[in-house]
């Protein structure tokens, strides 16, 4: 296992770097960062030449959003992708994909992400999470004020998707399974109609099947006990400690069976249940609803994600980083 940045799956100019995070009774855990970095002109005139990015993906995903990360460069911003532990580049034989038991685990890989990045002094960190790495970011700036100067969300996971009191109804019952059997498998629910719907839209490319399953991996008591800590954390309040961005679609098409509406909706979260709880994640909170989106607004269809950068870039530019 090599620590120094290397060639990345995604080829040139992305490299990657594996993170050591110590091992437990699976064996060496580890985390993955991938960085591209702008060009000398992007980093002497570019309005966000001081700034790193670090992105963390969502649940049953790696990073391979090359876009997003050329958006960010563009901008002359440093930017890293980090695929956390058990996941995508992450992932080693034998582990349970995806699990973790606590979402305060990923503050060790967020930690040496941003050591990875090299020296900071003077640059400002913004993080990026989509859906999962939106609540884990989300929890993980709350418990670090002051460490990030912005945070963009592209469909964070802050509540479940049967809302607020149905979590707190399910909780207990939840708790007490993990209890019991943490690794236990609970029934298959993912039908794979947002894998589907992204390729209808032409926005998935090929990649490895078991970092990213059409139909997600199975889950556990004991991870989805950790996701409902989270949840119910967020609905109690939190505080981001910077200005925050919600990208959210503009509708929601519940997952039952299969609908053309899914190519132009978020198929996975309530996204008004969704844009409810962002009000609880900081004192400065902009919610920009894009009509047509999919649950990954940067996974959408070419004009809902031209929509979905245009409103990133005002914002940024605008506002949250303006000098």
């Amino acid at each position: 296992m090599t620590t120094d940045w290397v060639p990345d799956v995604l080829g040139a100019p992305f490299e990657q770097r594996t993170l050591p995070l110590g091992s437990d009774a699976g064996g060496p855990v580890v985390a993955t960062v991938v960085r591209r970095l702008p060009g000398v002109l992007p980093r002497l005139f570019a309005p966000l030449r001081d700034a790193d990015v670090l992105y963390v993906h969502g649940w049953s995903d790696y990073f391979f959003q090359t876009e997003v990360a050329r958006f960010w460069n563009e901008l002359g911003a440093r930017f890293f992708a980090l695929d956390l532990r058990r996941y995508g580049r992450s992932l080693r034989e034998g582990q349970i994909p995806g699990y973790t038991s606590s979402l305060s685990e990923y503050d060790a890989d967020i930690a040496a992400a941003i050591e990875a990045m090299g020296p900071r002094r003077g640059r400002r960190l913004v993080l990026v999470g989509h859906s999962t790495g939106g609540l884990i970011l989300t929890l993980w700036a709350a418990r670090n004020p002051g460490a990030a100067a912005a945070i963009v969300l592209n469909s964070p996971w802050l509540e479940l998707q049967i809302g607020s009191l149905g979590r707190q109804a399910l909780a207990p019952l939840v708790r007490a399974a993990a209890w019991v059997d943490p690794l236990g498998r609970h029934p298959e629910v993912d039908l794979g109609f947002y894998t589907r719907a992204q390729r209808e839209v032409g926005s998935l490319p090929e990649g490895p099947e078991d970092w990213r399953p059409a139909r997600g991996f199975p889950t556990h008591p004991g991870w989805l006990a950790a996701i409902l800590a989270g949840h119910a954390t967020v609905a109690a309040g939190v505080d981001v400690g910077c200005p925050a961005l919600v990208l959210l679609s503009s509708a929601w098409t519940a997952p039952l069976q299969w609908s053309p509406a899914m190519t132009s909706s978020d198929s996975v979260l309530d996204v008004d249940d969704i844009a409810r709880a962002a009000t609880r994640i900081g004192r400065l909170v902009t919610v920009a609803r894009i009509p047509d989106a999919l649950h990954d607004v940067f996974l959408s269809a070419p004009e809902p994600r031209a929509r979905a950068f245009d409103d990133l870039r005002h914002w940024l530019i605008g506002g949250a980083l303006a000098r």
